[in-house]
This record gives structure tokens, sequence and C-alpha cells, in this order.
């Protein structure tokens, strides 16, 4: 079976996502130093407060390792696919390869 993953630049969607990742890491890092700030002030509100959020982070925190899993996981998907069509048909992938090369240097040249 044959698996067909598409290659080339990444998207702005693609983008978007690995930003949203790094503010969401940034998010999490921040509301521990609170909840560590904060251990020292009592009260039963604070209490009940520090336990909901301390129970959003560990649910995050499991989110970003699934979603983490699941972009490694499509890395590996895609060089496996692109190794398998690189054995399949090395003629073509020099041809590509040369190509692309050729197209680069042409930009370059003209800079």
């Amino acid at each position: 079976m044959e698996t067909k993953i598409p290659l080339g630049e990444p998207s702005s969607h693609d983008v978007t996502r690995e930003q949203l990742m790094a503010d969401f890491k940034t998010v999490i890092a921040d509301a521990e130093a609170l909840l560590k700030a904060t251990t020292s002030q009592g009260g039963e509100a604070v209490a009940s407060l520090r336990t909901r959020v301390e129970a959003s982070l560990a649910r995050a925190k499991e989110k970003m390792a699934d979603a983490e899993a699941v972009a490694l996981a499509r890395a590996r998907a895609a060089a496996k696919a692109t190794d398998a069509y690189v054995h399949e048909n090395p003629w073509k992938a020099i041809g590509i390869s040369a190509g692309l090369a050729l197209l680069v240097g042409f930009i370059m040249g003209r800079r």
C-alpha cells in the first residue's frame, strides 16, 4: 500500500500551528510560575482555584504531548514515503533534484 504525503513548503497554516504551540508552552510555563508564586497565599477560594488550574495544566500538557507525538509520527511517515519513492524511482529522484538545483542556481545567479 502506497501512502501519498504532500511534499513542499510549509503552509501559513503550519507556521501558525507552530507559533500556537510555542505560545501555548509559554502560557503553561507562566501558569506554573503563577501557581508556585501563590503557594503561600491562604484561603479556600485560592486553594480551589489552584487545584482547578493544576488540573487544567495537566490536561493541557497531556494534549500537547499527544500533538507532538502526532507531528513526529507524520514527519517519520513523510521521511519513510520519501525514502521509498527514491528507492523505487532513483532516476526520477535524481532528475527532480537536478532540476531543483538548476532552478535554485538560476534564481541565485540573477541576484
